[in-house]
């Protein structure tokens, strides 16, 4: 019976480490960096290997298929979580606000962020469009800046590529 479980937790453990690396490594395809992400895909792959060969060698054996499954759905979970703590790449916020569009552009350059601010025509008249380019793991700590001046401010992010240029970030 202790070596079902354990056969079962092996399983599921191989899952989570498998699915983990391949939630990291769509990221890293996803933002182009292509040597990182075919290393990952390497450990990924034979990680896997191991987990299904198990699984096929006992598919009589109900506990394995089992810790097969759980592996899987834990390790999306944990890949999704780790990624969101790294906070790779950039994001785009795009921020309008009817009161204090200057307030906004003011305290995020006074936070050494880049900002870019467009004239825009809304349904209520003139605003503006004010524009960020900046590492995601700041993301959480620049919409509290924002919401600091503006709680009402509408903000979409966008994952964004830089492609040429540079970006003015936080040190």
């Amino acid at each position: 019976m202790l070596e079902l479980f354990l056969g079962a937790a092996l399983i599921a453990g191989m899952r989570i480490c498998d699915v983990t690396i391949g939630t990291m490594r769509t990221i890293l395809v996803v933002q182009g960096r292509k040597y990182l992400a075919g290393l990952a895909g390497f450990f990924e792959v034979l990680i896997w290997i191991s987990a299904i060969s198990q699984v096929m060698k006992h598919l009589d054996v109900i506990p394995n298929i089992i810790g097969y499954c759980i592996g899987y759905a834990i390790g999306n979970i944990l890949g999704v979580t780790i990624e969101q703590k790294i906070g790779l790449g950039y994001v785009q916020l795009n921020i309008i606000s009817r009161h204090s569009p200057d307030g906004i552009a003011d305290v995020l350059r006074l936070n050494k962020y880049g900002v870019t601010v467009l004239p825009a025509e809304g349904g209520s008249g003139g605003t503006a469009v004010i524009i960020t380019i900046i590492p995601r793991k700041f993301q959480k700590k620049v919409i509290k800046l924002i919401e600091s001046v503006d709680r009402g401010a509408f903000i979409t992010v966008q994952s964004s590529l830089p492609f040429r240029g540079f970006i003015v970030q936080r040190k």
